[in-house]
């Protein structure tokens, strides 16, 4: 193409902002649909007051739950298109739509808290159980995956200690509580207890890892309770000797705990045999009640109506439904359940971004 082609082509593509918060993860499925566009973009990161960091807003479209001095400038021109993920952001994206009268549009990796038809495109994934509506493209497994520059960096920097272990080597990569799951001394030792179970885990090494969010008793149970056959790493703030990249190019098959959708993604898109392991729900009757509740107007056809209707205005959330996405790895052959034998995976074919991106560029040929 030559450079008046290129220009016109580049004047001819929409304005683009990735509006993004302090989520790694979710900053890096933002960004990886944005590159699956091919368009230009720019990026508005925003900071968050001390109570919203890790506190929720309630959600409207606005931009009171940011510090707006440490917070990228949103002001005009205004973007045709924004791309967005998450409460935080999500909500300056849609204050963003409203201050452009409504000519910039949205789209959402996840799920909307509310004003679910505000958005122009929510790109949803299977553990959230979202209406079918035209503004929906559900995909087959969230966007994330390991980034290949640091997964080669982990493979140069780690494969003279993992390639001296017995083999075969398996990674335990261990994630932390979340709701409505627990992750206590109780569930560590029911953990231990499926490992011990699992054909063929006895021979070779296990190399157990844990996450910024594991909690400290889940971590003392793991160096207690230890296999003679494994080692641990446990996470540390500023501790600069993490092996999880170096376990993610090296290891021959892996053991993730069911919290974790990134980690278990990151495994299932690199073709590596995977086990989960599901965390045990929480024994709290509210949350119990909750989940059944929103199972019940969710799932259920005559009872739909009324659960979107509730999710709309925000008075009960989509649920999220992490069994749903384990169920689909398992049916597709990526992964087993921790306490079977290990399968191999079939070859990935990925179309998830194809069709995202031909479902955001659709919006503009109206």
């Amino acid at each position: 193409m030559n450079t008046s082609a290129s220009s016109n082509a580049e004047r001819a593509a929409p304005r683009v902002w990735l509006v993004i918060g302090d989520k790694l993860g979710d900053n890096a499925q933002v960004e990886i649909l944005a590159r699956a566009l091919g368009w230009p973009v720019e990026r508005r990161n925003l900071r968050f007051r001390s109570q919203y960091i890790y506190g929720k807003p309630r959600f409207r479209p606005s931009l009171y739950h940011l510090d707006r001095q440490a917070s990228d400038k949103l002001e005009p021109p205004w973007p045709d298109l924004v791309l967005t993920i998450g409460r935080r952001p999500s909500m300056a994206a849609l204050w963003i739509k409203r201050q452009s009268g409504g000519r910039t549009k949205v789209v959402i990796v996840g799920r909307p808290k509310k004003y679910f038809d505000e958005f122009d495109l929510v790109v949803g994934t299977p553990q959230y159980r979202l209406p079918d509506r035209s503004n929906v493209l559900t995909l087959d497994l969230p966007l994330m995956r390991a980034d290949m520059e640091r997964l080669e960096q982990g493979k140069q920097g780690w494969s003279g200690v993992m390639d001296a272990l017995p083999r075969p080597l398996t990674a335990v990569l261990v994630g932390g509580q979340t709701r409505p799951f627990r992750f206590d001394g109780e569930a560590t030792e029911e953990f231990l207890q499926k490992l011990s179970q699992t054909p063929d885990l006895s021979n070779g090494t296990i190399y157990i890892t844990t996450s910024r969010r594991t909690p400290r008793v889940v971590g003392d149970t793991l160096a207690h309770r230890l296999p003679s056959n494994a080692r641990l790493y446990r996470w540390e703030d500023g501790r600069g000797d993490n092996p999880y990249f170096g376990l993610l190019a090296c290891a021959d098959r892996f053991v993730v705990t069911g919290d974790s959708i990134s980690m278990m993604v990151e495994v299932a898109r690199l073709g590596r045999p995977l086990a989960i392991y599901p965390l045990p729900y929480r024994r709290s009757p509210i949350v119990s009640l909750y989940e059944r509740m929103t199972d019940l107007l969710h799932g259920r056809e005559a009872w739909r109506w009324l659960g979107e209707f509730l999710s709309d205005r925000g008075l009960i959330g989509y649920p999220r439904r992490l069994p749903d996405l384990h169920d689909r790895l398992v049916r597709q052959g990526r992964a087993v359940m921790l306490g079977t034998s290990f399968v191999e995976p079939p070859s990935f074919v990925d179309q998830d971004l194809d069709r995202a991106a031909a479902a955001i560029k659709k919006l503009f040929s109206r």
